[in-house]
């Protein structure tokens, strides 16, 4: 399990890459599709890595709640490709511009709740009946590949590098 400052770091440094190479695009296309040889966009994938960010969020106030996160009714009910894909769809008619505005909002929210953890919290379960420790649980909701916690954004850097060196000269 990582620690605070570790899982601040990863999320701080991998969105710092990503808004970097976003950065060295060409306006039009951050909206363009194409992403990994999908249909998404820049955009979009800026908006996927927030809604799993809200997840995040909505599932620390769930569980200091004593509930159940959405997340976890919603990953038991359907896929994950389902979940992604509705959340994709739901956040489409933003523009470029608003996508990265919210994006960066969420991000500050997320740091910043994280920052505001105790290490004695951190490391608590998540919940009054979970055995994981809540800096665990965190994690696997922003998990990269490898199973590398918090590193949801460099999961995604290879596609993105790539979109962006077949768009910049």
């Amino acid at each position: 399990m990582e620690t605070r400052e570790r899982a601040l770091q990863i999320l701080r440094d991998d969105r710092e890459t990503l808004l970097g190479l976003i950065e060295r695009l060409p306006r039009r296309a951050a909206a363009e599709p194409g992403l990994g040889g999908g249909t998404w966009s820049p955009k979009d994938l800026v908006g996927h890595l927030e809604s799993w960010e809200e997840h995040t969020l909505e599932a620390m106030d769930a569980w200091a709640h004593g509930r159940r996160a959405r997340i976890d009714v919603e990953l038991y009910a359907k896929s994950l490709t389902a979940v992604n894909a509705a959340e994709v769809a739901r956040k489409a008619s933003r523009s470029t511009a608003a996508m990265l505005a919210s994006a960066a909002r969420t991000h500050r929210r997320l740091v910043d709740a994280i920052e505001g953890l105790t290490d004695a919290a951190w490391n608590a379960p998540a919940a009054s009946r979970a055995r994981k420790p809540l800096g665990h649980r965190l994690g696997t909701i922003l998990i990269g590949r490898g199973d590398r916690h918090f590193a949801h954004d460099a999961a995604h850097l290879p596609d993105l590098e790539a979109f962006v060196a077949g768009h910049t000269r």
